[in-house]
């Protein structure tokens, strides 16, 4: 019994990053669908989950993607919907490399600082991965803050963060150094999660800081948004404070994306989401 993954992708073009790591994680076939919304994904879902006897339902599996994440969230709650009894197969949101970034991330720093606790700060948080960063921050037991250059945008963004997983976060505006400074203020782990090439934070102001134990930076196209960080750190220690890049990150998201894709074929009743990602990155980080 061949092993089937449903690539439902929000966006016109389904993510060829993802169909080769649904590859590399084990599928024998990736079904890819680009322009799925909650409205149109019946006929796709019904196909997934009718279409096999219940003992070899566990071979087939749904992947949920795209660049918008509030629209693969809608989706994978309609895809939800339409499970009843044994007629469902294993569901994956990782909407543009959200939650398998985002856990990297955040295992990563947490392995180098508590974060129970800890002030914590994500710098340009609006976009999938810096939200998703935030939720698996607050629910580890931090005080997180969320920036972006416009307050609006980051109150919209921890709004849908607190409606949909209970969490509270702090929104912030870091349009300029100031308000940068002001965001990390206290923070004892900093993640920058903005566009490829913006810096966001400079090293004038991250190595003045008497707070930060650690500081990650997803990006991997210079100039990167933390100045003085190289893209491979993995832990490398400035006046005390540990260093984290995006191929460091990279390479641990790589894991996660590829041993969930595996595991999602054990059973047919399995959910992956931001918590249950976050506690694979840590187990195999540890």
């Amino acid at each position: 019994m061949k092993k089937l993954l449903f690539h439902l992708d929000t966006d016109a073009q389904p993510s060829a990053f993802d169909q080769v790591v649904a590859y590399d994680g084990g599928a024998d076939a990736v079904l890819a669908y680009g322009g799925v919304a909650a409205d149109n994904c019946f006929p796709l879902v019904e196909g997934a989950i009718f279409t096999r006897a219940p003992k070899n339902k566990r071979y087939t599996a749904i992947l949920i993607g795209g660049s918008d994440l509030a629209q693969a969230e809608a989706l994978m709650e309609t895809v939800k919907s339409q499970f009843f009894e044994g007629f469902r197969v294993s569901l994956m949101l990782d909407a543009n490399g959200c939650n398998t970034t985002a856990a990297a991330a955040v295992a990563m720093l947490g392995a180098a600082h508590p974060l129970k606790g800890a002030s914590a700060t994500v710098l340009a948080g609006t976009g999938p991965v810096g939200q998703r960063a935030a939720v698996m921050l607050a629910q580890s037991g931090a005080r997180v803050r969320l920036t972006s250059r416009k307050l609006d945008r980051a109150q919209q963004a921890c709004e849908g963060i607190s409606e949909r997983y209970g969490v509270a976060v702090e929104p912030m505006a870091a349009s300029d150094a100031a308000g940068t400074a002001a965001a990390i203020e206290g923070a004892a782990v900093v993640l920058a999660t903005g566009q490829a090439g913006v810096q966001l934070l400079s090293a004038e102001i991250w190595q003045a800081s008497s707070s930060l134990r650690a500081v990650g930076d997803v990006g991997t196209c210079p100039p990167l948004g933390v100045e003085g960080m190289d893209m491979t750190d993995g832990g490398r220690e400035v006046d005390g404070i540990s260093l984290f890049g995006g191929l460091a990150f990279g390479a641990l998201k790589l894991r996660a994306h590829r041993e969930a894709i595996s595991r999602m074929f054990e059973s047919n009743d399995q959910v992956w989401d931001a918590e249950e990602t976050l506690a694979l990155a840590r187990e195999l980080y540890d």
